[in-house]
């Protein structure tokens, strides 16, 4: 089995590891000896701090061995809500055209591959044939083929019994890469999959590419709280898996004439999905959808460069005459002025509006990682040197209060 191993007969209780870990918790020590705990990463900074050589990650044997050459093609996950599939989903599929095209100029043609798990026939219209149906929807966003099961153990969003399914499928099918939209199942499902089939998984990525050199797939992500961004691949399993955050990528605009095959395929007797246990659903609260800003098409994005909570009323003004959702960076919501349903950034969430105006917000990392989405950005800040000026296509450099406030004038003469 691979892991952190600790030899305790060399380890002296120094507790360097536990530094090194970051406050993780990926390693402790208890009466003077190490001890890796479930939240360990494997990033190996504790073996390298280690003064007496105590620690060192092993591999299985045979790791690394895979016949790579037998995998082939991009799977995205269809999340199903409700009677629809999940936005994200055609994001990835936009996405995924692009990937697909990077592995044809490599030599390698792939199909993007739709994988749609559902309930019986007549309990969704996402599960019908036709067009309207789930299906004819993923072809049009982008799929070059769906893979659909009408099964009743599919109809909930149970993550154990979706991970079997897919599991299922990957092992006899062997795609080349899966990506899972990074919602709240999808980061419980996507590293159930991926610890079954004992691959790599990198959570909340920002941009992904194929290396033309390699054909590895670059998954590049936040790292370190955010103050860089980190380039990951995999390069001695398969699949390849990524989640991706809602609003990151751009989905492509549906083509209702894009050809593409439909395969219906069924849970068989021994199936390990029926094998799984059940989730036990207590009760069912419905989302406040008035609350997401992640759907709007206009945005205005607020800092502290506002200067106090007093301004919000001007930005919310603003928000009511361009039909704009309100969105804020971190320092806000830490201070109380706006709740955390409006955060946009690493720790909030990404956004892909058609306009952002960003009103006093200077553009860290962890911002920016947020709106790389967004079409067109309006930035206004008081330093020519903000970082949102790279990101933006139009700059204004002055008191974000007193340009708004004039937008503010100009836009309600308009209404007069």
């Amino acid at each position: 089995m691979s892991g952190l191993v600790v030899d305790t007969q060399a380890c002296i209780g120094c507790r360097k590891c536990v530094r090194a870990c970051g406050g993780t918790a990926g390693i402790v020590v208890e009466n003077r000896k190490a001890r890796v705990t479930a939240t360990c990463t494997m990033c190996g900074t504790c073996v390298g701090v280690c003064p007496v050589g105590a620690l060192s990650i092993e591999k299985d044997e045979g790791a690394g061995s895979q016949d790579l050459s037998s995998y082939r093609d991009i799977w995205v996950f269809a999340q199903v809500d409700g009677d629809v599939v999940a936005p994200v989903t055609f994001e990835l599929l936009g996405k995924a055209r692009e990937l697909a095209a990077q592995r044809a100029r490599c030599g390698s043609p792939c199909d993007v591959v739709a994988l749609l798990p559902c309930g019986p026939l007549a309990s969704s219209p996402v599960c019908g044939d036709g067009e309207g149906s789930g299906a004819a929807a993923l072809v049009a966003g982008g799929a070059d083929a769906v893979i659909r099961c009408r099964d009743e153990l599919l109809a909930a969003p149970d993550a154990r019994r979706m991970a079997s399914w897919v599991c299922e499928l990957a092992r006899s099918r062997r795609p080349e890469i899966v990506l899972f939209g990074a919602t709240g199942f999808g980061r419980e499902l996507a590293p159930m999959v991926a610890a079954e089939l004992r691959t790599g998984l990198t959570a909340d990525c920002t941009v992904l590419a194929i290396d033309e050199t390699t054909g590895m797939l670059q998954q590049t992500r936040p790292a370190f709280g955010g103050n860089l961004m980190a380039t990951i691949v995999c390069p001695g399993h398969r699949p390849q898996m990524a989640t991706v955050r809602p609003g990151v990528m751009a989905a492509a605009v549906p083509d209702p004439t894009r050809p593409g095959t439909v395969e219906d395929v069924a849970l068989p007797a021994g199936s390990p999905v029926r094998a799984a246990e059940a989730l036990e659903v207590l009760r069912r609260i419905p989302r406040d959808d008035a609350a997401s800003i992640t759907d709007a098409e206009r945005l205005v994005v607020v800092g502290r460069g506002i200067g106090s909570k007093k301004a919000l009323p001007l930005m919310r003004r603003l928000c009511e005459l361009l039909g704009a959702g309100l969105g804020c960076s971190r320092p806000l919501v830490e201070s109380g002025w706006l709740e955390y349903r409006h955060q946009v950034g690493q720790t909030g969430v990404s956004v892909s509006p058609k306009l952002l105006i960003s009103v006093g917000v200077s553009g860290a990392i962890q911002h920016l990682a947020g709106i790389g989405g967004a079409q067109t950005v309006i930035a206004i800040n008081t330093d020519p040197d903000a970082p949102i000026f790279g990101v933006s296509q139009y700059s204004v450099v002055g008191d974000c209060n007193e340009v708004v406030r004039e937008l503010v004038s100009q836009l309600e003469a308009e209404r007069d």
